[in-house]
């Protein structure tokens, strides 16, 4: 075990003042007070005291207070997914929350509900696939970020080196940043990780994708978009496709995507597709510096970029991108370049085989930007020096057809670069690696979409095929319906539960006022309308002028509440109670 390892198999001992943390491999413990939540490290000399509660688990996740007191939050079960650079790689699959309060009785019944609520916040975003973590490689960030890093760098723990964005519990291991709890802190990424061992001409290779969706800025779909003052935007992922030939050359290519820079909301409101809106209440000179801030920020990590924009050009989406694109060329930054393309006309009636076009006219770009490059003597060949940043209104769907579109361009360049591929070959010629490729990719797609909107993606059929089907968009109304659905009536639940997990959101009790007069009214006539239309319609002693006329008061009863309800539709989402939003 390397000094930055963090232990993988431990032993929970809870009594009645502390719980005890003991590593399997190791005579330290770490010991927390339940009543003033010190925690201490100490030598295990035998003085845990005998107790019938014990608990192994894998993984220290942190702590967290809210109502009842402080909760411990361990990581009870795991699944192995693969090896990068020879270290395993897991996957999160439950939880525990153990509270240090040794009773509920100092709460009142509201607040014991209050509190209840908030557990159920945090389990639900420890539920949400995929947590990802690693208990001696930093999967938190790219291996050219790893390459040429100072000796000091490597001296501390992964939860001191990790690359903030992306650790979701940073701020449940608040309490554990001290050098003596190191090897205990456990810090998970949220994304997407894929690793697979695959043969094509009969050369083995392991073939790797990783998402890293960002704290900042992050929520859900219609809670979450844009830009903030600081130059972070929503839905901001980074995915790394990774070759590792059998011989220990490896080679890594970095995409990223994020919202659209400027200050623009789409407040769910009941309509299917609420208003896309430019925030007119921010002066344009700060729509300005936020975009400069972003682009900056992502200079310093990404080097120059292609700004891939998949938004239509009409309607509301079309005044999206013109003012972006008139905010890029007023800043003309020199690392930015500007690439719209509009998805939805471009590929209309399923003439998916047009986004070649797009490819080929960043593939100078893709040249130019390069690759990383390390070969199995440890020397450097080439640097990745740019990226792609590619966006839709989701950065979902169209954004992620467009990403494995990159993705296997630079693929077959990594096989021909390691001899696995031969100049003449293309991967479409090699069937199951390519069919794995298209599910890899759809499976990815789908992951990162129910992450940020509730549901699977859209359009992956073309993702696992390479075209269009109509069972697909069958799949995709379905996957339409069930987002309005939970945009609508879910998403405000989740975006408190993602706010209160990253420290965002403040724990309070009541939780938020009672809902407005409007909110129990109007759809208690619906429902009472509704009922006794049926009744007029299914169970008439005769179909009479009264029978008619009552069906006739009723429907209009329906047609007017179901009016006066998308009237008032902010009223009736599930809204976020925790911040502003």
């Amino acid at each position: 075990m390397s000094t930055a390892d963090i232990y993988n198999d431990l032993t929970l001992y809870i009594t009645t003042e502390n719980f005890y943390i003991e590593p399997k491999i190791n005579d330290e413990l770490l010991v927390i007070d339940r009543a003033s939540e010190a925690i201490t490290i100490q030598k295990n000399n035998g003085q845990i005291p005998p107790t019938n509660t014990r608990k192994d688990f894998c993984g220290l996740l942190g702590s967290i207070k809210l109502l009842a007191g402080r909760y411990l939050v361990i990581a009870t079960q795991r699944d192995f997914v693969g090896f990068i650079a020879g270290h395993p790689i897991w996957k999160l699959v439950k939880t525990e929350l153990i509270p240090y309060s040794r009773s509920m009785l100092h709460l009142n019944n509201k607040k014991l509900v209050d509190n209840n609520v908030y557990i159920s916040m945090l389990e639900s975003v420890l539920s949400t696939p995929s947590f990802y973590f690693s208990y001696s490689y930093d999967i938190s960030h790219t291996i050219q970020r790893l390459h040429d890093i100072s000796p000091e760098f490597w001296q501390q723990s992964l939860f001191e080196r990790a690359d903030h964005r992306f650790v979701w519990n940073q701020f449940l291991l608040e309490q554990f940043r001290e050098t003596g709890f190191k090897k205990f802190a456990l810090p998970l990424i949220h994304g997407f990780v894929s690793i697979n061992q695959c043969v094509i001409n009969g050369r083995n290779f392991a073939w790797i994708i990783i998402s890293r969706r960002s704290t900042l800025r992050a929520g859900t779909r219609w809670f979450k978009r844009g830009i903030d003052k600081d130059g972070n935007v929503a839905n901001f992922v980074e995915t790394e496709q990774i070759v590792e030939s059998s011989e220990g050359d490896r080679a890594s290519f970095v995409q990223i995507r994020g919202s659209i820079p400027l200050f623009w909301y789409q407040k769910p409101d009941l309509r299917y597709k609420p208003t896309i809106t430019l925030d007119s209440n921010i002066d344009p000179q700060e729509h300005q510096r936020s975009c400069l801030r972003h682009i900056e920020t992502t200079a310093a990590f990404y080097g120059r970029q292609v700004m891939i924009n998949l938004v239509d050009q009409v309607g509301s989406e079309g005044r999206m991108e013109k003012a972006f694109k008139d905010i890029i060329g007023y800043l003309s930054h020199p690392s930015v370049r500007y690439e719209p393309f509009d998805f939805h006309a471009e590929c209309r009636q399923m003439k998916w085989h047009r986004l070649s076009i797009l490819i080929d006219r960043v593939s100078l770009d893709q040249d130019e930007m390069g690759y990383f490059l390390i070969l199995k003597d440890g020397s450097l060949n080439s640097l990745q020096e740019g990226v792609f940043r590619t966006n839709c209104i989701d950065c979902l769907d169209r954004t992620n057809v467009v990403q494995s579109m990159l993705a296997h361009r630079n693929l077959e360049i990594v096989l021909r670069r390691f001899g696995i591929l031969s100049n003449e070959q293309t991967l479409e010629q090699h069937y199951s690696f390519e069919a794995l490729y298209k599910n890899v990719w759809a499976d990815h797609a789908d992951a990162i979409s129910v992450q940020y909107s509730g549901t699977g993606a859209l359009k992956t059929d073309f993702t696992r095929t390479g075209k269009r089907t109509k069972m697909g968009v069958l799949q995709d109304g379905l996957n339409s319906l069930m987002r309005y659905y939970k945009n609508n009536f879910n998403d405000g639940f989740r975006q408190d539960s993602i706010d209160l997990f990253l420290g965002n959101g403040k724990v309070v009790s009541p939780i938020a006022p009672p809902p407005g007069w409007r909110y129990v009214t109007f759809p208690s006539i619906l429902l009472i309308a509704t009922a006794m239309f049926v009744a007029s319609a299914l169970f008439p002693s005769e179909y009479s002028t009264e029978c008619w006329l009552y069906l006739l008061f009723w429907g209009g009863m329906m047609s007017a509440t179901l009016y006066y309800i998308f009237q008032y539709g902010k009223e009736f989402v599930d809204k976020p109670k925790l911040t502003s939003s």
